[in-house]
């Protein structure tokens, strides 16, 4: 017999896979359609690191940039269209999906500019104008789990603007971005607007947090002593330890009277996604992230290669509530350690923002470049 695809069956657990990738080749020469069938793929994310790769790395976009340079688009234009278009061509390809599940499965993510991350109004004007652009229903607009990000949350989905929370490192932050689409959904009532197909989820970034809090175990361990096997024992587990508790939030927030009152007209849940989840040190398993997390009213988007290898040797199970209380005491003792996991997923908000501006900055000097020699030529 051959073996059943390991990514169609975690959906039997509740759980939705998406790709973290996106590029025109994939669309237009069928692989995405494949994806869909074979794998059981439900969406996509995209951010501006993978649309440099994408579209700086490539020939794939060369002839629209020379269209739309030599009608004299600008390069904020130039990029704004052919990453619009991306998504419109996927979210096109998903649509079925999202029909026959009653808008449940199937969408697209699309990021504002990075370097709006802590401006309000610019990130409203530019989250309105892609979503318009856009015009597709299965699409979210992506918006960074920033303090000035979480007014942002709200205001879009009181407007029925579906959002995609990027960035999210922090539980405590977590907790206020269930919390600002919980009041989204309320101020939308009070509009008087429906809250049927309003959608969203919350992207809760994992390998970043063991990057950095695995060098700060390695320390005390060389020290040695009690500290030092604590240390050594919850090493490379308080990633996947605080999505589990970041999942016991959600069933809270969501399992609770205020969402119980907003679900009786209509409402969904926002979703938490996990994301992040390519393994970056080379001794952990290329699954560490996935494996672990499968639980109902999930995503985990994963980039090519950790897709890759979970439909080849990935194990299905519903595990996220499982050693709940384990992953509780790995916070606990991270505490004793001295170790301010607050401070640490203050730091990786900050550095995530700043990881999203150089490649968008890169890909805008690539098309400047691209877009001054085609309108010479």
């Amino acid at each position: 017999m051959m073996k059943k695809n390991p990514l169609l069956g975690i959906r039997e657990f509740g759980q939705s896979i998406w790709l973290d990738y996106i590029r025109r080749k994939m669309i237009t020469s069928g692989e995405l359609k494949r994806l869909i069938e074979e794998d059981g793929l439900r969406g996509i994310t995209s951010n501006p690191s993978i649309f440099e790769k994408a579209i700086g790395e490539s020939e794939d976009y060369d002839d629209h940039i020379r269209t739309l340079a030599v009608k004299g688009k600008s390069t904020e234009e130039i990029y704004q269209i052919l990453t619009v278009k991306d998504v419109q061509d996927a979210a096109d390809f998903f649509r079925p999906l999202y029909d026959n599940s009653d808008g449940g499965h199937g969408f697209v993510s699309l990021e504002v500019n990075p370097h709006l991350a802590r401006d309000v109004e610019g990130t409203l004007s530019e989250a309105r104008r892609l979503w318009s652009a856009l015009d597709r229903p299965n699409v979210f607009i992506k918006v960074p789990g920033t303090r000035e990000g979480l007014t942002c949350i709200t205001t879009l989905i009181s407007e029925g603007i579906n959002v995609n929370v990027t960035l999210l490192f922090g539980l405590p932050r977590y907790r206020e971005v269930g919390e600002a689409y919980l009041t989204g959904l309320e101020k939308r009532i009070e509009n008087g607007k429906p809250l049927s197909r309003i959608a969203s989820v919350a992207s809760f970034f994992l390998s970043r947090i063991d990057v950095l809090v695995d060098t700060m175990l390695e320390k005390v361990m060389e020290n040695g002593g009690q500290k030092g096997k604590t240390a050594e024992r919850i090493h490379g587990q308080v990633a996947v330890s605080s999505a589990k508790v970041a999942y016991g939030i959600y069933k809270e927030i969501f399992g609770g009277e205020r969402f119980g009152r907003l679900s009786g007209q209509g409402a969904r849940p926002q979703r938490v996604l996990w994301a992040s989840t390519s393994t970056k040190n080379p001794e952990y398993p290329d699954t560490k992230y996935v494996e672990p997390l499968i639980g109902p009213q999930t995503v985990n988007t994963l980039p090519v290669e950790t897709l890759d290898a979970y439909r080849d040797h990935g194990t299905p199970a519903s595990r996220l509530e499982q050693d709940l209380g384990e992953a509780e005491e790995v916070l606990r003792e991270l505490s004793r350690l001295d170790i301010d996991l607050d401070a640490v997923t203050k730091q990786l908000e900050e550095e995530g923002v700043e990881k999203f501006n150089k490649p968008y900055d890169a890909l805008m000097k690539t098309l400047m470049d691209k877009r001054v020699r085609h309108a010479k030529a």
